[in-house]
């Protein structure tokens, strides 16, 4: 089985670390080459479109995330100017790559030690999944876990000091994409477009 090189782009680790994930238990044969952190989605929409022109040399997997865009068909439609090549993989995680991290109501339920009552079953529609995710670790019985994600009271911060370490450790332990799909048509329309992906070589 040949290798597939493949190389990525997203807006911070978290998402590096979910993206690698989906690349393993997608069982195809990808081998990762740069990765590219933009920190945020600014710069990500600034070289769009010359990732896209260098994808006819090297397939690019791109993650940005939804936020406040309507939907992902207005954010591609937006960033990208010319037709997009094959090989530029280009996904957006509805509304936020926390939301896919939900989407796995058992194992995230488990990871916090809190009921998977307290989780949605559609990921998708959470309007605010990373306030969503800090309200949850409140709950947590886990005080390692509350003082890493919750921002720590009359704090500016908007996250706590660990907050995409533990989840990059959920991520790379626990995390399984088949089961969070079901609940983020986002992710399960991403996954399918890594398993069926083949790559385009241009003479």
């Amino acid at each position: 089985m040949t290798d597939i090189p493949i190389n990525l782009v997203f807006e911070d680790a978290l998402s590096e670390a979910v993206l690698k994930q989906m690349l393993k238990q997608s069982q195809r044969p990808f081998s990762v080459g740069q990765c590219l952190n933009q920190r945020g989605y600014g710069k990500i929409k600034k070289i769009i479109s010359g990732l896209n022109y260098a994808a006819k040399g090297m397939p690019y997997l791109v993650l940005t995330d939804l936020d406040n865009a309507e939907c992902p068909l207005v954010i591609i439609s937006e960033w990208l100017t010319q037709p997009k090549h094959p090989n530029l993989l280009f996904r957006i995680a509805v509304k936020e790559v926390e939301a896919w991290l939900l989407a796995h109501r058992a194992g995230f339920a488990q990871f916090l030690g809190i009921s998977v009552d307290l989780i949605p079953g559609d990921a998708d529609r959470i309007p605010d999944p990373k306030q969503l995710l800090i309200n949850l670790a409140k709950k947590s019985k886990k005080r390692n876990l509350r003082e890493a994600i919750v921002p720590p009271p009359n704090s500016t911060a908007k996250i706590g000091k660990d907050y995409n370490g533990q989840l990059i450790e959920f991520v790379n332990k626990s995390w399984q994409v088949a089961s969070a799909q079901t609940n983020s048509p986002s992710l399960e329309r991403a996954m399918n477009a890594l398993i069926n992906f083949q790559p385009t070589w241009e003479n």
